[in-house]
Formats: structure tokens, C-alpha cells, sequence
């Protein structure tokens, strides 16, 4: 990254918050100002032979339980985590120079969450959930948009419900890293990692 005319900030790990979760808002509150699409974030999983697999995703929910996403639990990454429940997720805010990255353990999250964030989806979006076998070989795009006119037809003059194979998963975090560029590719590197207290540790690392 050399975006010209950016003043990076540096990164300090002693004016860093001590708690990952509110560190982690802090940057948010900055990206939202300059990303167009902040939620966008990248979810690797791996399969139970250590195959990896990565894909561009929305962040959905955050608090201190986890970092939340959605999708279709027969997917490939919901057979990934069914039989590997790990992740790792990369939040890139490029005008910022900035990186977080984050490791845990996965968790569905419960149907009234799921449940709550479908219904606020649009309806093009609901009805899609019903009409794609999210990861399977279709024969065409044809064959997908008919399967979305029966699905239209199907909850016509209704509510939309959430199908039992769509939901959210909940990535709980047992590491963060903090990135932010520098010059000459001397970047600021501060990771956390959970200590005896049930607190945070935080640790310069090298570039």
C-alpha cells in the first residue's frame, strides 16, 4: 500500500484499549467514515483433511460474544465448520492502511438470531435463501431463476420465512492482530491473546 498523500497513524500498543472488542470499535468508528462497504470482511475456514478455503463475506453482528455472520449451513464453508468448527477472519480497511485479524472457535448462532436478522433482509434476498442450494452444480442460470419464481410464487401475499438450513455463525475470538502500515514495510504488529485473569495480553510484534 502507498497511497499517496496518507499521514498513517502509528500504532502504539500502549495507548491501545485493553480490550480487543472495544479497540476493534474504536477502528470501526474511523473506517466507516472512509470504507463504502465496512462490513466486508474475509472468512477462512478448512475442512477436516486441512484443506483451506477463504471468501469475501458481511459482518453481521459484533459484540464481546463474537464476530457474526450469515449464510446457508450446507454451503461449502457450513460444511467446513461442521466438520472444523474454526475460522479465521480478515477486516482490510485499505484508506486506513489498516488490518485486523482474528482466530476462534465457531458456534451457530441461536434460531431467534437467525430468525431476527432474516426477517430484516429484503424480500429478493429471503426468497433467494429458498431458491439456491447455496455450493451445488446447477445446470444453468436459467435453472436458478425458475427456481426463484417458484419460491416467489410459493410465499406469494405472505411473509417469507427463514428456511432451517440458513442461519448465523458466531466466531468467538481467542486471538486478535492489530495491523497498521508504515513506511518501508515497518509495520505496526500488535497482537492479543487471553491470559489467566480472563483478560487480554497485548505484544509488539515484528514486521
Amino acid at each position: 500500500m502507498t497511497t499517496p498523500g496518507v499521514k498513517w497513524i502509528p500504532l502504539d500498543e500502549a495507548t491501545l484499549d485493553p480490550n480487543p472488542f472495544v479497540q476493534f470499535e474504536r477502528w470501526w468508528e474511523e473506517a466507516v467514515k472512509v470504507v463504502r462497504e465496512p462490513e466486508t470482511i474475509c472468512v477462512a475456514t478448512a475442512d477436516k483433511s486441512g484443506q483451506p478455503r477463504a471468501r469475501m463475506v458481511l459482518l453481521r453482528g459484533r459484540d464481546e460474544r463474537g464476530f457474526c455472520f450469515f449464510t446457508n449451513y450446507e454451503s461449502a464453508k457450513g460444511h467446513d465448520l461442521e466438520e472444523n468448527p474454526k475460522a479465521s477472519l480478515l477486516w482490510y480497511v485499505e484508506p486506513l492502511g489498516r488490518q485486523v485479524r482474528i482466530e476462534g472457535a465457531v458456534e451457530k448462532v441461536s434460531p431467534e438470531e437467525s430468525d431476527i436478522y432474516f426477517d430484516s433482509r429484503p424480500r429478493g434476498h429471503q426468497i433467494g435463501a429458498h431458491a439456491s442450494h447455496q455450493s451445488q452444480v446447477i445446470a444453468s442460470r436459467v435453472e436458478l431463476q425458475d427456481a426463484v419464481q417458484e419460491s416467489e410464487r410459493r410465499f406469494e401475499g405472505g411473509e417469507v420465512p427463514r428456511p432451517p438450513h440458513w442461519g448465523g455463525y458466531r466466531v468467538i475470538p481467542h486471538f486478535f492482530e492489530f495491523w497498521q502500515h508504515r513506511e518501508d514495510r515497518l509495520h505496526d504488529r500488535v497482537f492479543y491473546t487471553p491470559d489467566a485473569s480472563g483478560g487480554w495480553n497485548r505484544q509488539r510484534h515484528q514486521p
